[in-house]
C-alpha cells in the first residue's frame, strides 16, 4: 500500500468516527491514531455529550494512546483527523510529539496547522510535524456542511413554531 491509499485508508476510518459523533448530535470530527500500521486510538467529538470544551477527537484519541503505550511521548505515531486540527489541538500534538499529522478539511475559522496559523511547523517550539493535508477533504467537509445546514434548518423551523401565527 502506497502512502497515498495509506493515507485514504486510515482517514476513511476517521470519518467513520466523525459519523459516530453526527449521530449523537456532535460535530463530525474523528480521529484516528496509527502506530506501526496499526490503529491504537480512534476517537470522536464529544464536547456536546460532556459539556467539556476539551473532548475534540483528536485530544480524546491522544489520551487513549497514551494509555494504551503507558507513555506520553507518541514519537512514532501518526494522527489523521478529519478537519484540521484548532489551537489546543495543535498544541497537544506538538505537547506529545506526535511526527506526522494528516487531514482532511482545512478549518478557515479556528485551524492552527495551516489556515490561521502553521504551529505544527513553527521551528521556534521545540517539536515539529511532517504535514499532509486534503486527503478526502470533500467527503470531510461535506460531512460538516451538511452537518450544519441541517443544524441551521432545524434552529429555522424551530423558531417557526414559536412565533405567534399571523392572524
Amino acid at each position: 500500500m502506497n502512502l497515498n491509499e495509506q493515507d485514504q485508508y486510515f482517514m476513511q476510518l476517521a470519518i467513520e468516527e466523525a459519523k459516530k459523533a453526527e449521530a449523537l448530535g456532535e460535530v463530525p470530527i474523528g480521529a484516528v491514531i496509527v502506530y506501526q500500521g496499526e490503529v491504537i486510538a480512534r476517537a470522536h467529538n464529544l464536547r456536546e455529550t460532556t459539556q467539556n470544551a476539551v473532548t475534540h477527537a483528536e485530544l480524546s484519541a491522544i489520551q487513549d494512546a497514551c494509555a494504551s503505550i503507558g507513555s506520553w511521548r507518541l514519537e512514532e505515531m501518526a494522527l489523521y483527523v478529519t478537519l484540521e486540527p484548532c489551537p489546543m489541538c495543535a498544541g497537544a500534538i506538538l505537547q506529545s510529539r506526535i511526527p506526522t499529522v494528516v487531514y482532511g478539511a482545512r478549518d478557515p475559522k479556528a485551524g492552527c496547522v495551516d489556515s490561521l496559523y502553521r504551529l505544527l511547523n513553527d521551528d521556534r517550539f521545540n517539536h515539529e510535524c511532517e504535514v499532509r493535508e486534503d486527503v478526502l477533504s470533500e467527503q470531510c467537509g461535506a460531512l460538516l456542511t451538511n452537518f450544519f445546514r441541517a443544524l441551521r434548518e432545524k434552529k429555522k423551523q424551530a423558531k417557526k413554531k414559536a412565533a405567534p401565527e399571523a392572524e
